[in-house]
């Protein structure tokens, strides 16, 4: 597959897009997920942020360090994803920015149709929808839409974007970057772009490819639910509109995923 894709990156074309990439104990899942990238069809760079021990995350991505526009970097520590990823902001050369978890992937063509989207809206931050897939990667046919305006009312009431989802200008995400791991760091984000530059636009069609797995953040679902309550707070929401945004979170959790999850 790494064949004639890589021609415009061999002629040296400034990217579009910066992708992030986050990596932490990845080496079953991360070769499919910078596959799904060097697919699109606009220029861009990968930013590949590795926080894994020694483990065979390094030797899943060999076959791809030599190709133009995928950059490395191996933390001494982990970092953690927010200090990650805002690594990955600070090393950033394209217009906009994308970010992609290594155990996610996209559909072709993604990168290409929110660039169109977001200079033909004049918004700041794309989301698209996403379809579940199990954790050995095959997919199940469930598919969470995302509506065409999200604004930050709606997003109080419901985290409609998925990270892996958004591509966003860089300066936008670079004015205010991610923190706090112990919450929803990205969901703390949408929020300050959308309180500041009003609404994001989504296309919905799963565009992503979305892994569910018990151990990460949103594997653990009162674990995931304090932590959106906590968000909301990081975020300068009061406590009783936090409560009240709380409550309508739970409600759209249990129509996303069921009673079970």
């Amino acid at each position: 597959m790494a064949d004639n894709r890589d021609e415009r990156r061999e002629q040296n074309e400034e990217p579009l897009v910066s992708v992030i990439m986050p990596a932490f104990h990845s080496e079953k899942t991360i070769a499919v997920a910078v596959e799904s990238v060097l697919c699109q069809e606009i220029p861009f760079e990968l930013l590949i942020l590795d926080n894994s021990p020694d483990d065979a995350t390094y030797d899943a991505l060999a076959p791809y360090l030599s190709i133009p526009g995928v950059i490395y970097k191996k933390n001494p520590v982990n970092q953690g994803v927010a200090a990650s990823r805002n690594l990955g902001i600070s090393m950033a050369k394209g217009k906009y920015i994308a970010f992609l978890d290594s155990d996610d992937w996209w559909a072709p063509g993604k990168l290409k149709k929110q660039v169109s989207v977001l200079e033909e809206s004049g918004c700041v931050l794309c989301s698209t929808a996403r379809e579940f897939v199990n954790a050995d990667g095959s997919k199940t046919g469930r598919v969470v839409p995302v509506t065409e305006d999200i604004t930050y009312k709606v997003l109080l009431k419901h985290n409609c974007i998925n990270c892996s989802s958004v591509l966003a200008k860089r300066e936008v995400i670079a004015e205010f970057g991610m923190e706090h791991d112990d919450a929803h760091e990205d969901y703390i984000l949408w929020l300050r772009i959308l309180k500041k530059y009003g609404c994001a636009i989504g296309i919905n069609k799963p565009l992503l490819y979305y892994r569910k797995s018990p151990t990460a953040k949103t594997g653990n679902k009162l674990k995931s639910a304090l932590m959106h309550y906590q968000s909301l707070r990081y975020a300068g929401i009061g406590v009783i509109p936090s409560v009240f945004y709380f409550i309508s979170y739970a409600i759209n959790g249990v129509r996303k995923h069921g009673i079970r999850g």
